[in-house]
């Protein structure tokens, strides 16, 4: 895990996010890329000009972010783009090869419903990468316990469980796995991926009606510092994230949360 990205907007969870990605980072000894995307506007004047402003604008506000936090001797490297937002990050992680993207959970939106904001929700919905959403105020700390849910237990590819592994491995965390029998679980969602099963330090199956039920019986007796999920092309959380936003009714994490993308 050498290379972090955290897309900064200007709401008031910046400051907090990049700080755990830099506690993150110097634990990891990674990268930290800073990435603010400016949209141009054309009006009248120089185009040309008038990008160069916004580009100044944007290194200047990240900058002014920078200077509140602890870069401790983490490698922070700042990046203004043009372009839309989700497809300029999502072209600037493949270019770094990004290995995380770090995000606040509601980025620029001041909505208290929402967990998950439209920017990091986008990201999770859009992009092939794995996303760790942060909460907001959420301090950075050593993760020893990682909870992660499933419905299915089959992973097409066990390069997906990467993320995860690497995390296991640097934290020396322990995984507890459970696995939620849902309604609509079939005989093929039993079975288990060897690779993850091999991960975990305990493992569970529980008969809820959904996986976030689930997720929030096992919350206390757990008591976890990371949760996890996958998020694949069906399913739960498929459903969840049909639109760019996810409402705390629906789904919450008051931990940090890591999206893996599954292939199935």
């Amino acid at each position: 895990m050498k290379n972090l990205l955290v897309p900064i907007g200007s709401g008031g969870n910046a400051i907090n996010t990049l700080q755990y990605a830099i506690d993150f980072a110097q634990v990891t000894q990674a990268k930290v890329y800073v990435v603010q995307v400016f949209e141009s506007t054309r009006v009248a004047g120089s185009l040309k000009n008038i990008e160069v402003l916004l580009e100044e604008d944007a290194i200047k506000e990240l900058k002014g972010i920078i200077a509140q936090v602890d870069k401790k001797d983490v490698d922070v490297i700042l990046k203004s783009i043009k372009g839309q937002i989700i497809d300029s990050l999502e072209w600037l992680a493949h270019h770094l090869n990004i290995d995380l993207i770090i995000s606040s959970a509601k980025s620029i939106s001041t909505d208290e419903t929402l967990f998950l904001g439209k920017i990091p929700g986008s990201l999770v919905k859009d992009t092939p990468f794995p996303v760790l959403v942060v909460p907001s105020q959420y301090r950075f700390k050593s993760i020893s316990k990682i909870l992660m849910a499933v419905k299915s237990g089959k992973i097409k590819s066990d390069a997906d469980l990467d993320p995860l592994k690497n995390m296991i491995a640097i934290f020396k965390s322990k995984l507890d796995l459970i696995q939620v029998i849902t309604p609509k679980s079939t005989e093929n969602d039993l079975e288990v991926n060897i690779a993850l099963k091999a991960l975990s330090s305990t493992f569970k199956t529980t008969e809820n009606a959904t996986i976030f039920q689930g997720v929030l019986e096992h919350l206390h007796q757990s008591e976890p510092d990371m949760l996890c999920v996958m998020r694949r092309k069906r399913g739960f959380f498929t459903k969840l994230w049909e639109k760019d936003t996810i409402k705390k009714s629906q789904f919450e994490s008051r931990i940090p949360l890591l999206i893996l993308k599954g292939r199935i």
